[in-house]
């Protein structure tokens, strides 16, 4: 997910959250509240999912069986079911969450893609399948536009390894030659 996607994540659960917060009664609508959780599944904020759906009231939930459906997902990404948040996701959903759940569905497959190639040198294709949610026809398509390798003849597929971060570390005398740089420039 990109930098600028995930800021606009950022501003709309600020956003939801006022909203919810200045509420008549304390009670936001369920389209606020669908709308809250199921960003905040997309951030991958499991816990305050966990307390937005105990804190909304049981009338609403009730009334509004999206907000179960979007909990549904919530409680198997919780669970790590990749298969069942897949076909969690596959629900109709209104068209103000509609937009959140794909764009939740991307983003949980971009993880369970990253998962795979940190925990794997091999997976059949077939449990691969699961992991990204596609058919098994399509996962070595998939594997492949990762520039993994696809075996056809074992069904395998085996990723690559992600590169590591290298963060650059200062040596403590250099780090120590620039803090007095630092402070002798303050001092003039």
């Amino acid at each position: 997910m990109a930098v600028e996607e995930s800021t606009d994540y950022v501003k709309l659960i600020n956003t939801l959250e006022q909203q919810e917060i200045e509420s008549p009664g304390g009670i936001a609508t369920p389209q606020v509240y669908g709308q809250l959780l199921a960003a905040y599944l997309l951030q991958n904020d499991l816990p305050n999912s966990k307390y937005l759906w105990k804190r909304i009231p049981a009338a609403v939930k009730t009334a509004n069986p999206e907000l179960g459906n979007i909990w549904s997902v919530g409680q198997k990404i919780w669970l790590r079911d990749f298969p069942g948040v897949y076909e969690s996701l596959k629900k109709e959903w209104s068209e103000s969450i509609q937009p959140l759940m794909t764009a939740l569905a991307d983003s949980t497959r971009k993880r369970a893609l990253l998962l795979v190639s940190q925990a794997y040198s091999s997976i059949c294709i077939e449990d691969f399948s699961a992991f990204v949610g596609v058919p098994a026809s399509d996962a070595a398509k998939i594997a492949i536009e990762e520039g993994w390798q696809a075996d056809s003849q074992s069904k395998m597929i085996m990723p690559k390894k992600p590169v590591p971060t290298v963060s650059t570390i200062i040596p403590g005398e250099q780090q120590l030659a620039r803090l007095t740089e630092f402070v002798a420039f303050l001092e003039n």
